[in-house]
C-alpha cells in the first residue's frame, strides 16, 4: 500500500557553512522506490519557521512524518550550552503532533542517544544507524496495523553495490549551491580505524563498504548537471587503505569532469604521484584527521600514526600546494600541561596549512573514551549525555590549558583557536562573495 511521507531535515546549522541534507534525500530514495509519495522538505531552507511548516504540512496531509537529526549540539565547549539542537527538533515534533500524524525520528545525532532523545522530542518511532530500508520496513508494518518497535536498533549494513542513490531535490540543491557552493558525495560507509572518542564505526560499522566508483561518479555528473562545480566526499576518512579513494579519482579523471573537492583524509603515508592523481581529478585542498598534538595524545585517541607522519604529510601537501586544515583537540586522554605546551610548538611547526584546535571531546556512550571516563571518575556510568559532557584529562586544569592555547595561537591567523573565531572569519569571506571551504584562503605558499 502506498503512503503519503513527509520528511524534515531539522538540521539548521550554517557553520562552517550550509551542508545539503543527504541522509534525507537518501531515505527519500529508497521510500520512493518502495512506491511510496515522498515530500521533502528542508528547514534550514525555509528559514526554520514552524509556521511554514505547520502551513505546508496542513496542505500534504500526510500519512507520516520523518525527522532526520543530523546533531545533538554543535561539539564546542566554549559555546555548545547556546545551542539547542535537540530543543529545536522537540517544537518541530510539537507542530507535526498538533495535526495527529505519526512521527518517526533518525539520523546520525539521533542514533548517539536514540532512547533520550525520544523521550525528549516526543516522536512515536526511533531508527537507529543505517536507516534506508528499515524506514522501508517500518512503514509497510505500520500500514499493515503491525505492532512496530518503537526504535528500530542496528543491524547490518548494506553492501557498498546496494546503497541507495539519493534522491536529490532540484529546489534544495539549488538553494544549498547558491549558499555555500558546496555538494555532498558519500563514497563509502563504515570505518576501519580505532580511534578512542569517534562514533563513526558504531553509526556505520567497522566494515568498509565501498559503493562501485562507477555509481559515485554516476552521481558526481549529476549533481554537476545541476550545477554543482564544488564537492565535499562525507566519508569518515576517504583515503582508505585499499586504494578506492584512487579508483574515483581515476574515473572522475577518465570523464574528463570540470570539478573541485574537498575530503577528509588521515594523516598516513601517501605518495607524490598519488597527490598528483588527486589534484588532476580536482582536489582542491585536504580536511586532516590529525585529531591530536603529540605522541603521547596520539596514543592516548588510538590514533595508527606518529607526530612525525603527520609532519610527513603535510610537507609532501606543501610540496605540491595542496592547502591542508588540521583538526586537533587538546584535553584528550594522557594530556597534561607538558603536552600541551609540546602540541603548541609542534602545530606550529606545521607549515602552510590551516589548523583548527578545539579543546575537550564531547563523549559518548560505546566509545573507549566514555569507558575510560568512568574509570577515572570522570563521568558516572548512567549519566545522561543529552546535555553535552565533555573529557578533559585529569592530568590538567581546563583554564590553566585553554588561557595556553589562545596565547600560543593568538600572533597566527591560520590557527583558528577559539573555534568561533575561525568561524567569524569565514562568516567575513562569505560576505566578500567567497564559497566553498573559504578555510583554503588563509594560505600562502
Amino acid at each position: 500500500m502506498m503512503a503519503s511521507i513527509f520528511l524534515i531535515s531539522s538540521n539548521t546549522n550554517i557553520e562552517p557553512y550550509p551542508v545539503y541534507p543527504i541522509g534525507m534525500s537518501v531515505i527519500a530514495g529508497a521510500l520512493q522506490q518502495a512506491g511510496h509519495e515522498v515530500i521533502q522538505y528542508d528547514m534550514l531552507a525555509h528559514s526554520s519557521s514552524l509556521e511554514i511548516l505547520h502551513e505546508k504540512i496542513m496542505a500534504v496531509r500526510p500519512d507520516y512524518v520523518g525527522i532526520s537529526i543530523r546533531n545533538v549540539d554543535n561539539v564546542d565547549s566554549f559555546t555548545s550550552h547556546t545551542n539547542k539542537y535537540i530543543f529545536k527538533v522537540r517544537q518541530i515534533v510539537e507542530t507535526v503532533k498538533k495535526q495527529n500524524i505519526p512521527v518517526i525520528a533518525g539520523g546520525a545525532g539521533f542514533s548517539l542517544l536514540p532512547d533520550e532523545i525520544l523521550d525528549y522530542i516526543g516522536a512515536d518511532y526511533g531508527i537507529v544507524g543505517e536507516g534506508e530500508m528499515k524506514m522501508v520496513r517500518l512503514i509497510k508494518l505500520l500500514e499493515k496495523g503491525g505492532n512496530a518497535p518503537r526504535i528500530y536498533g542496528p543491524e547490518e549494513g548494506l553492501s557498498g553495490g546496494n546503497i541507495k542513490f539519493p534522491l536529490w531535490s532540484p529546489e534544495l540543491l539549488k538553494y544549498y549551491i547558491a549558499e555555500s557552493g558546496v555538494a555532498n558525495v558519500q563514497t563509502k560507509r563504515g570505518c576501519e580505524h580505532c580511534c578512542a572518542y569517534c562514533t563513526y564505526p558504531y553509526l556505520e560499522g567497522r566494515k568498509m563498504r565501498l559503493r562501485p566508483p562507477e555509481k559515485v561518479v554516476d552521481e558526481i555528473e549529476m549533481l554537476c548537471s545541476y550545477g554543482a562545480d564544488n564537492l565535499f566526499f562525507t566519508d569518515s576518512v576517504f583515503n582508505d587503505r585499499s586504494g578506492h579513494y584512487l579508483q574515483v579519482a581515476e574515473e572522475i579523471i577518465r570523464r574528463r569532469l570540470d570539478i573541485k573537492w574537498c575530503a577528509f583524509f588521515q594523516p598516513q603515508p601517501i605518495e607524490s604521484d598519488e597527490i598528483d592523481l588527486l589534484k588532476r581529478s580536482g582536489m582542491q585542498a585536504m580536511e586532516v584527521g590529525t585529531d591530536a598534538t603529540s605522541d603521547t595524545t596520539l596514543k592516548g585517541l588510538h590514533k595508527s600514526f606518529t607526530f612525525d607522519e603527520v609532519m610527513d604529510f603535510n610537507e609532501k601537501c606543501v610540496a605540491k600546494k595542496v592547502p591542508c586544515a588540521h583538526f586537533v583537540i587538546f584535553g584528550g586522554p594522557d594530556e597534561s600541561m607538558e603536552t600541551v605546551h609540546e602540541g603548541i610548538e609542534n602545530m606550529n611547526k606545521l607549515r602552510s596549512c590551516v589548523v583548527f584546535p578545539f579543546s575537550g571531546i564531547r563523549m559518548h556512550k560505546g566509545t573507549p573514551l566514555f569507558t575510560r571516563a568512568v574509570k577515572e571518575g570522570v563521568i558516572r556510568s548512567g549519566q545522561s549525555l543529552l546535555e553535552p559532557v565533555y573529557y578533559f584529562s585529569p592530568l590538567l586544569d581546563k583554564d590553566e590549558m585553554n588561557d595556553a592555547l589562545i596565547k600560543g595561537f593568538k600572533k597566527r591567523r591560520d590557527r583558528l583557536f577559539p573555534p568561533d573565531e575561525g568561524q567569524q572569519r569565514i562568516n567575513i569571506m562569505k560576505k566578500f562573495g567567497f564559497r566553498g571551504i573559504l578555510w583554503d584562503q588563509l594560505i600562502k605558499f
